[in-house]
């Protein structure tokens, strides 16, 4: 695989930083622990950079280009989905695409709102339908995962059955898992690095002590490893490379998340520093899909049988 990117896919990312520049940082003295915006998603999906994947000069991995980078942002962007799950099922679904397994339906559920569309994945079934205000109950402070949130309290008995593989349609899932767990991973790294950077303690700034680099260099090379695996993954649509992606994101965003909030010392405890908009999107990625054992056990399924 060539790991530098084509002009087509440099021009795409430098127009989607224009369009998304006035939202690249939290507004100032807001402590919401989600942020959100209405009008960014429709920018993008007027801008046609959620549909990418249906040109085939650009293909799946220009989507997850587009989802990683769309990640970094502080507003939660139903973008990753959208952009490499959705065209297999029908790339015409009213967006937010909400994702969610049969037998899961207790688990909150991301972006999920009167209207959104909700994709129900069974062991061999793939079933959609759009939700009602009935079937929708907002989580509030009950859930504390940086993403706007909510309750299904069911599956109606006409949803939608599609003629797609529920294989298929959790690979791309775990894609989608891997790059959007890139983004987030790359924009926490970001801010704690600039954080160190300018906090100083006995006289010098905390990225100059040797234990502060070494952990964050450990960081760094874990965001990069999860950032080409999930390119890699959505290059190939092969199962093994999906869920090794998806494991290594997981795994990542674990290991990671407490030492992030720990640099940053009392202010990592707090909603005054943005950390917690990406560690805590993180943090709601690591149960997807049945969480790093279950990606362990399809990663050897799909490699060894």
């Amino acid at each position: 695989m060539q790991p530098s990117l084509n002009e087509d896919q440099i021009q795409i990312l430098e127009f989607l930083d224009s369009l998304s520049k006035p939202y690249a940082t939290a507004p100032l003295h807001d402590t919401s622990f989600a942020l959100h915006s209405d009008e960014l998603d429709r920018e993008l999906a007027e801008g046609g950079f959620l549909d990418v994947m249906a040109m085939p000069e650009l293909g799946a991995a220009t989507a997850a280009l587009v989802a990683e980078r769309l990640a970094r942002l502080p507003f939660a962007v139903e973008a990753a989905v959208s952009a490499l799950v959705r065209p297999l099922i029908n790339p015409e679904l009213p967006r937010p695409i909400c994702l969610v397994e049969e037998g899961q339906l207790r688990k909150p559920v991301r972006f999920l709102k009167p209207g959104a569309t909700v994709v129900v994945i069974g062991a061999e079934t793939v079933r959609t339908f759009i939700a009602s205000a009935d079937l929708v109950r907002s989580a509030g402070d009950e859930v504390l995962f940086a993403y706007p949130m909510a309750y299904l309290q069911g599956v109606p008995a006409d949803a939608r059955h599609h003629d797609v593989s529920a294989d298929e349609v959790r690979r791309a899932w775990r894609v989608a898992l891997a790059a959007e767990t890139a983004g987030l991973l790359a924009a926490a790294l970001q801010n704690v690095s600039t954080y160190v950077s300018e906090r100083k303690q006995f006289g010098r700034a905390l990225a100059t002590f040797q234990a502060v680099r070494h952990r964050l260099a450990e960081a760094q090379v874990a965001t990069n490893g999860v950032y080409w695996l999930a390119i890699r993954a959505a290059a190939t649509a092969d199962a093994g490379d999906a869920a090794l992606a998806a494991l290594h994101a997981q795994e990542t965003a674990q290991k990671v998340c407490y030492d992030y909030h720990q640099f940053l010392g009392a202010m990592g405890m707090t909603l005054e520093h943005p950390l917690h908009l990406w560690t805590y999107r993180l943090k709601a990625l690591t149960a997807d899909l049945g969480g790093r054992g279950e990606q362990a056990l399809a990663a050897a399924e799909a490699i060894w049988g």
